[in-house]
């Protein structure tokens, strides 16, 4: 499996304008799902063993945040004609199989995945309630293959700071997994 880190977009970053639609087909405006506090776009897939190391801890995740008056939704931007296995009805199985309570979404022309500038999964983008960029990277230190508990706490502390109307840490560590899978 590659190991690759996120591109880290600049912090300031306003959150792109994107309607997607879910593995099913319905449109979905991520803006939409900003809460008070704001939101959380993550960069996922069916595959990717990084992901997977994860994916369970995802919809505990998506309620801590909402509690922390943040919405959540999920990106698939992989090649589904070379990676079949993240195509979007694999997708809703995906979801329902680790009960995801938020959208995820599919970027079949990878245009969103290029305005994120995201280059892994799982790769995390937090954005305040003013749709300005204040976290990007990764959820925390597990990694498959390490004993690093799953417990989100780099993600979470930034949550927390930004619920709490205090600073987000500047210092913020790449996320890391398998690359996107870029079309030819």
């Amino acid at each position: 499996m590659a190991r690759t880190p996120s591109n880290m977009l600049p912090l300031g970053t306003a959150l792109p304008e994107v309607e997607l639609p879910d593995g099913a087909g319905d449109l979905c405006n991520i803006a939409a799902n900003v809460r008070t506090n704001g939101l959380l776009v993550m960069f996922i897939c069916n595959h990717c063993p990084f992901v997977l190391h994860i994916a369970d801890f995802l919809a505990p995740l998506a309620r801590q945040l909402a509690q922390q008056g943040i919405g959540c939704v999920a990106i698939s931007s992989n090649d589904v004609n070379n990676h079949p296995e993240d195509a979007p009805d694999k997708m809703v199985a995906f979801a329902a199989k680790h009960n995801f309570p938020f959208p995820y979404l599919y970027d079949e022309s990878q245009a969103v995945a290029k305005a994120f500038d995201a280059a892994c999964t799982p790769d995390f983008y937090l954005f305040d309630g003013d749709k300005k960029l204040v976290y990007r990277g990764q959820i925390d230190d597990a990694r498959p293959g390490n004993d690093a508990p799953v417990d989100g706490h780099s993600l979470l502390a930034a949550a927390h700071a930004l619920a709490q109307q205090e600073p987000v840490a500047a210092e913020q560590k790449p996320s890391l997994g398998c690359n996107i899978k870029w079309k030819g």
